[in-house]
């Protein structure tokens, strides 16, 4: 039991480590991309930030150097000087690339199972823990009965002790 629980904080250590190295987001926005009005440029980001690099896959396109993310990083940029909203921003470029392009799927029934999987291999997982601590028999864990023996030891460590508890 302590093996398994030295092993679960490695993995949690291992996990934080590598979500704190990874919050660091690195820009592929060239300067000849950025738009002039501050508060495009903001709504940019942000809309980059929610697509997929269809080339990288685990990326975003406003992370991506990959020349189909700066195509797209184009494109968003151009239709926000158009005048579209976020929203149509996005449908526009679902409707050319299809819902992979984005990195957060939607919530509908064709991704219930992607959103839903995660929890429940967590219930899972617990309950399964819970199940093999009930059953397990750890004699190391049971405290043990002391001999007749050891307990008049005990008591005479005990006698001899300066504190005299």
């Amino acid at each position: 039991m302590r093996r398994l629980l030295s092993l679960v904080m490695v993995l949690l250590a291992i996990l934080a480590v590598t979500g704190i190295a990874a919050s660091g987001r690195a820009s592929a926005v060239e300067p000849e991309e950025v738009l002039a009005d501050p508060a495009l440029e903001k709504r940019a980001r942000v809309l980059s930030a929610e697509l997929r690099c269809l080339v990288c896959q685990n990326q975003s396109i406003d992370d991506s150097n990959a020349p189909l993310a700066k195509d797209l990083r184009l494109v968003v940029r151009e239709r926000l000087q158009a005048g579209d909203s976020d929203r149509q921003i996005v449908e526009y470029i679902v409707a050319r690339y299809g819902e992979f392009v984005l990195l957060r799927p939607r919530f509908n029934a064709a991704t219930l199972v992607l959103w839903l999987a995660p929890l429940l291999l967590l219930a899972f997982g617990i309950w399964l823990a819970w199940r093999l601590m009930r059953r397990a028999d750890i004699p190391h864990l049971r405290p043990a009965e002391l001999s007749a023996e050891d307990r008049a030891r005990l008591a005479r460590m005990l006698d001899d002790h300066p504190n005299g508890s």
